[in-house]
């Protein structure tokens, strides 16, 4: 399965098991993981150096909302998409259009989100 073969995709999750379950997810569509990282310190960081194709981004960092992180991508055009447990409500504003997957979601559907919006 190599449907995400040559995408750079940066993983921004603050729960480890979830993070290696995404980044198992994204290595077996061919996708070559950028992170993960656990803050938003550390995403705008990374971002500051590497140029992903797009992103998977958990809108709840240990208490502290991801929009600056949200808010760089999108300034970037780089696509991303939103891994929550709260809902398309919680969208930051400005991003109402961002595809939302609701934790715990299908490794399958994160890829196949991921290699439409990188088309």
């Amino acid at each position: 399965m190599t449907k995400l073969a040559g995408r750079r995709i940066l993983i921004v999750e603050d729960e480890a098991l979830v993070a290696m379950l995404v980044e198992d997810a994204l290595l077996d569509a061919g996708a070559e993981v950028i992170g993960p990282v656990a803050t938003v310190a550390e995403a705008v960081a990374l971002l500051e150096t590497s140029a992903p194709d797009a992103a998977v981004l958990d809108l709840n960092l240990a208490g502290e909302t991801s929009t600056p992180v949200a808010d760089v991508l999108a300034t970037r055009g780089v696509p991303f998409v939103v891994a929550t447990g709260y809902g398309a409500e919680g969208l930051p504003a400005g991003h109402a259009s961002v595809p939302v997957l609701a934790k715990p979601y299908d490794p399958d559907e994160l890829t196949n989100t991921l290699a439409r919006i990188c088309r």
